[in-house]
């Protein structure tokens, strides 16, 4: 398999197996010009299998998503064909438009414009709780 390398873009490494198409449609990485790699299942001493993205293109990344995807991502930052930065990701504090409120009675049922909004109360469990109602969302 030969994959091109990355100029300018991104390299999203360490992603559980199986989540990149998730990674995927949450990025809207169809909707992009540009060489998209999608590399699944490779072999990974740490992690037994990973999933890896490849992304020919400098786009805005929302780190706080992939974080909340899966905390374990590694997002290499490549500038004229060089690894710049890499960053390592985590559970954000706050996530907002990500999932939606099961709570029949909460407020973001009846009143739909709201943001739905979560702030992470269990870190270990990686376990949220909506900002209206405290019900809970894992």
């Amino acid at each position: 398999m030969n994959i091109d390398s990355i100029q300018n873009g991104y390299v999203i490494d360490h992603i559980h197996a199986g989540l990149s198409m998730e990674i995927y449609r949450y990025l809207k990485l169809d909707k992009l010009d540009c060489s998209v790699a999608i590399i699944k299942n490779v072999k990974s001493k740490n992690m037994g299998k990973k999933d890896i993205i490849k992304i020919d293109r400098e786009i805005p990344l929302d780190l706080e998503l992939l974080g909340y995807i899966d905390p374990g991502i590694t997002v290499n930052i490549i500038r004229n064909g060089e690894r710049i930065e890499k960053k390592h990701l985590k559970l954000p504090a706050k996530v907002i438009n990500v999932m939606k409120c099961k709570n029949p009675r909460c407020i973001t049922q009846s009143e739909q414009e709201l943001e739905q909004i979560f702030f992470l109360a269990d870190r270990e469990k990686q376990a949220y709780r909506c900002f209206y109602c405290e019900a809970k969302h894992k």
